[in-house]
């Protein structure tokens, strides 16, 4: 099958072109800005243009996958419908892709989703079970990569819940990290978030699993409209990982869960997850200065996310100043977590915000 993939330099169309490549199919793209991630796409036979005028669509195309972020008069999803040719959203494709699996499993949540994708993913190779993995993030244990594809029966893929794009999978098993609120650009508010999540779980069959915190109230509720088996990953120990932080550790349970329901011993998981390396942009430490001063990187947006992390960095360079530089994701984020946002910096010594970082359908101002 010949697929091309508008947006391709995105962290989950990126991954999933570079599957399908390895499964053997014809695969090529377009994106606005070269990257690693393409130059990654580029040494593995990709082609790609970095114009993004129509041109490059090829006319024998049999799939056209895009990503979210393209309005609905782009030059390229035009040339598509002209052409008449099968065209699907990254997460609609991800999900047919995910159909062949006789054990889906999906890791949803407002925080932590990629971390845990990546711990889950770690584990279950390191069983030898040859898993495929769909990530949200790149991490060394994948080689540096955000994406493997196994010839075993599992496939595990971090589930998105933008534009209740998680909607689209099906999966056997789904791991919930917590349920707080995000993307209020995609929904109305608390309840039509809350309520995509409703959706998502009930998506999973009689004879599947949902593994999740049941000491977190929310996800508490949300597992009592389950029909299918509820694990709760609070029963699991903590682990002393290499990365910092207490929500690593509430991740590394949920593993611990999961590996349990794929015949994976908790020693043998636990010895995976002590040599977790981590992923990146998630508390990655990118070096020093020349004066000495440790210089780390991290994705997190949300208030809560920079909470957390804060904390975990304080405790892990206790002996150290913390000075954290952030710029907020979109306005329309910055606006509606305001006062969060006033309290989420409590842990560092010296703030610094250079602007606002505008994306999407993003407001001015």
């Amino acid at each position: 099958m010949k697929i091309f993939c508008s947006g391709i330099g995105g962290i989950g169309l990126s991954a999933y072109a570079a599957y399908q490549n390895a499964a053997g199919h014809e695969v090529s793209g377009s994106d606005l800005n070269d990257s690693e991630l393409i130059k990654d796409l580029k040494s593995q036979g990709i082609e790609i243009s970095l114009v993004q005028d129509g041109k490059a669509v090829p006319e024998d195309v049999d799939l056209f996958v895009y990503t979210l972020a393209l309005p609905d008069d782009h030059p390229e999803l035009m040339k598509a419908r002209e052409l008449k040719i099968l065209e699907m959203t990254y997460f609609q494709a991800l999900g047919e892709v995910m159909k062949s699996s006789k054990i889906s499993i999906a890791i949803a949540g407002t925080h932590g989703k990629s971390s845990t994708t990546a711990m889950l993913a770690k584990v279950v190779v390191d069983a030898g079970l040859d898993p495929s993995v769909i990530l949200g993030t790149k991490t060394p244990d994948l080689g540096g990569r955000n994406w493997r594809r196994g010839s075993g029966d599992i496939f595990i893929a971090e589930a998105c819940e933008y534009r209740r794009s998680f909607l689209n999978l099906s999966p056997k098993i789904v791991l919930l990290t917590n349920v707080t609120g995000d993307h209020f650009d995609a929904f109305e508010g608390e309840e039509d978030y809350r309520n995509a999540f409703h959706e998502f779980l009930k998506k999973i069959p009689k004879d599947g699993t949902l593994i999740t915190h049941l000491s977190d109230p929310v996800c508490s509720e949300f597992s009592k409209e389950c029909a299918c088996e509820v694990v709760d990953a609070d029963q699991k120990p903590l682990i002393n990982l290499s990365v910092p932080g207490e929500h690593m550790k509430e991740n590394a349970k949920l593993v611990l869960a999961l590996a349990s329901q794929l015949g994976i011993s908790d020693e043998d998981a636990s010895n995976s997850l002590k040599s977790y390396k981590g992923c990146w942009r998630r508390s990655e430490i990118k070096g020093k200065t020349p004066e000495g001063a440790l210089v780390i990187d991290d994705y997190g947006h949300h208030p809560n996310e920079i909470k957390v992390t804060l904390a975990g960095l304080k405790e892990a360079y206790a002996d150290r100043r913390l000075i954290c530089v952030f710029q907020p994701h979109t306005h329309d984020r910055t606006v509606r977590f305001y006062d969060e946002f006033t309290e989420a910096f409590s842990d560092a010594d010296l703030v610094i915000i250079p602007n606002i970082f505008a994306a999407r359908s993003d407001r001015d101002s």
